[in-house]
């Protein structure tokens, strides 16, 4: 019989067979990573076509968003020119208007340099400048130099002896939302209502200053205000309660000195020689 010779397949060695299995690993990385980099770049593609599919749809949206936002910021900054362009309209108004308020007095007949304006009485000077300042406080109302101007349209008025047209317009600047400027709305139309016999509302107002005071008139402005009205109506006691409260609580500001002079006035007068 022949003998059948059994042939053993055995690997021609460690180092090829190694080397042949990492091959073949490398490829199927390679595979691996170039379908992970075709996902990805489909998912771009895919995101990337939603996205203009969507800006097409909502282009309109989008555009009219656009105009908005670009109409708001051009009316901002028109606004804000508007507005300076105004101030500084205002601040030459207001300032013609002091000028005329601060000119000279001078009498009938008396000589006067060439050029310099001059008025003949403090009435007449009061109602020149009344109505520049209510001009400007008309015309540029929202600016600070046109509230103040209607601040100082009531001072003249008074100075002018203008009661009725003085009162109306410092109720105005006494409403108004600036606390400083309201508070001397209120001690200037109070000092009104105290030269013209109506101390029952220049002492509520007087009240009103002290229980919410501002930077421009301290409570204790308005405490001694209201303690003066009190003496000039003989009620000593009030005044006196009001000026040992100030002296008490707030010696050391001005009206807390003040009261203390007060309430003992010859302290604060030199010894007799």
């Amino acid at each position: 019989m022949r003998r059948l010779r059994l042939l053993h397949w055995r690997p021609s060695g460690g180092r090829k067979t190694g080397g042949a299995l990492t091959s073949s690993q490398g490829n199927l990385d390679n595979v691996d990573q170039q379908t992970k980099a075709m996902l990805k770049q489909d998912e771009y593609v895919t995101v990337g076509s939603h996205g203009l599919e969507w800006a097409g749809q909502n282009r309109r949206s989008i555009l009219v968003s656009a105009a908005i936002l670009l109409a708001v910021i051009l009316v901002a900054v028109l606004s804000i020119v508007i507005y300076q362009n105004r101030s500084e309209k205002a601040s030459e108004a207001f300032g013609a208007a002091m000028q005329t308020y601060q000119t000279p007095l001078a009498a009938p007949g008396q000589p006067v340099p060439p050029g310099v304006k001059t008025f003949t009485s403090v009435t007449d000077r009061a109602k020149a400048a009344s109505m520049q300042f209510l001009q400007v406080a008309n015309q540029y109302g929202s600016t600070p130099d046109g509230r103040n101007a209607r601040y100082f349209a009531g001072l003249t008025y008074i100075e002018a002896g203008q009661n009725a047209a003085a009162e109306d317009v410092l109720k105005k600047v006494a409403g108004g939302w600036n606390h400083d400027l309201a508070d001397l709305g209120r001690l200037a139309l109070a000092q009104m209502y105290r030269q013209t016999a109506r101390d029952a509302q220049a002492i509520d107002l007087y009240n009103q200053i002290a229980a919410k005071p501002s930077t421009a008139v301290p409570a204790g402005v308005a405490k001694l205000q209201l303690a003066d009205l009190y003496v000039g109506e003989n009620k000593t006691e009030e005044a006196r309660k009001i000026y040992a409260e100030l002296k008490d609580k707030d010696g050391k500001s001005a009206a807390g000195i003040i009261a203390a002079q007060k309430l003992n006035p010859g302290a604060a007068q030199p010894p007799q020689m």
